[in-house]
């Protein structure tokens, strides 16, 4: 780990030398590549035994969506934790209280929302410094991260967060990048783009590919991609995550309906409502779907596994159909609030 590290350090200091321009793009695209091998290394390390994930940081993932707390030491996650799940998480005046990773759940509009206190970060966590490979680890497993800043603490603080979980692999509130990567037996490197490029050239792109020693490839943009960028669709690592950056007065509990509501904004979820052939809607316990993936078969998917097999025909009133009920294949993308009945096979 220490050797890593040391590595991770010498290629970040030379970095920080280089001038950034055409002539070191080159050379800047191979030192990026080598430092995302590097921290891949450190989050997921190839020793045995003796790891693992640390004494409370394997928390079982319970509920419709995980929102994680991350900040430095003491500005106030675990006092939030409280006032929001009534959970109790350790709160004193004074830094690293939380020690290990604290579960609590919310129950919001119909759905369960589990909450983490992780302990707090330390600059150069994602070095492996303090717990951070643990925290981090723990944070990418969330649906939306919740960034708690100490009103009175330097705004330098919120990049040194987002510098910790972008070494890690998160991004924060971005989309993954508009290009396509792939791997083929022979011809070399093939660059096109549909846009200008002010950052990557061919040169470039050929010495990325070379230090995860890919020689034969096609790279297509369709954006003024980065280096940057082409490192992570390589890496395929990557996990784009919505942010929202809370200033914390929780001990007062200013606006905590405010931020519950853009909590429930951000995770974009989908309540669905069954009704049983025959009876009423079931409105006190919705089936949780993802915006992203909210077909039939999904829900289906959710309630059993078994569930689709035996699937005829769904009648689905809301939003998402013209007539009220309309019969429906599994492919149709259900919205916000719909009732659905399922028909089986007989």
């Amino acid at each position: 780990m220490a050797t890593v590290m040391q590595k991770i350090k010498d290629i970040e200091d030379e970095m920080s030398k280089t001038q950034k321009n055409k002539a070191t793009a080159h050379h800047l695209g191979l030192l990026k590549a080598k430092l995302a091998k590097l921290r891949r290394e450190l989050l997921t390390p190839t020793t045995k035994g003796g790891g693992g994930a640390g004494e409370g940081f394997d928390v079982t993932k319970s509920g419709d969506a995980r929102v994680g707390l991350v900040g430095f030491p003491s500005v106030g996650k675990s006092t939030l934790l409280n006032k929001l799940t009534g959970t109790f998480s350790e709160v004193a005046s004074y830094e690293f209280t939380t020690l290990t990773c604290i579960p609590g759940v919310i129950m919001y509009k119909g759905a369960k929302v589990q909450l983490l206190d992780l302990p707090g970060i330390i600059e150069g966590a994602k070095d492996g410094k303090g717990r951070g490979r643990q925290v981090i680890s723990t944070a990418r497993t969330c649906n939306v991260i919740l960034i708690v800043l100490d009103a009175i603490k330097p705004i330098t603080h919120k990049r040194l967060i987002e510098k910790e979980l972008e070494g890690f692999g998160i991004r924060l509130n971005k989309t993954p990048p508009n290009m396509t990567f792939r791997r083929k037996e022979k011809g070399g490197i093939n660059f096109t783009s549909t846009v200008a490029n002010t950052h990557l050239d061919l040169d470039t792109v050929k010495a990325i590919c070379s230090e995860y020693r890919i020689h034969n490839a096609d790279v297509s943009l369709r954006f003024d991609a980065t280096a940057d960028d082409l490192i992570d669709v390589i890496e395929g690592s990557r996990i784009y995550m919505p942010c929202i950056y809370v200033v914390n007065s929780a001990h007062l509990e200013w606006n905590l309906d405010g931020l519950l509501e853009m909590v429930w904004e951000y995770l974009d979820l989908c309540r669905l409502y069954t009704k049983p052939k025959g009876l009423n809607p079931d409105y006190e316990d919705p089936v949780i779907l993802s915006s992203k993936r909210k077909t039939v078969e999904d829900f289906c998917n959710q309630i059993h596994k078994d569930m689709a097999k035996q699937f005829k025909y769904a009648l689905v009133w809301g939003s998402s159909v013209k007539h009220k009920p309309q019969r429906v294949g599994k492919e149709h993308e259900l919205e916000d609030e719909d009732v659905v009945q399922i028909i089986k096979k007989i």
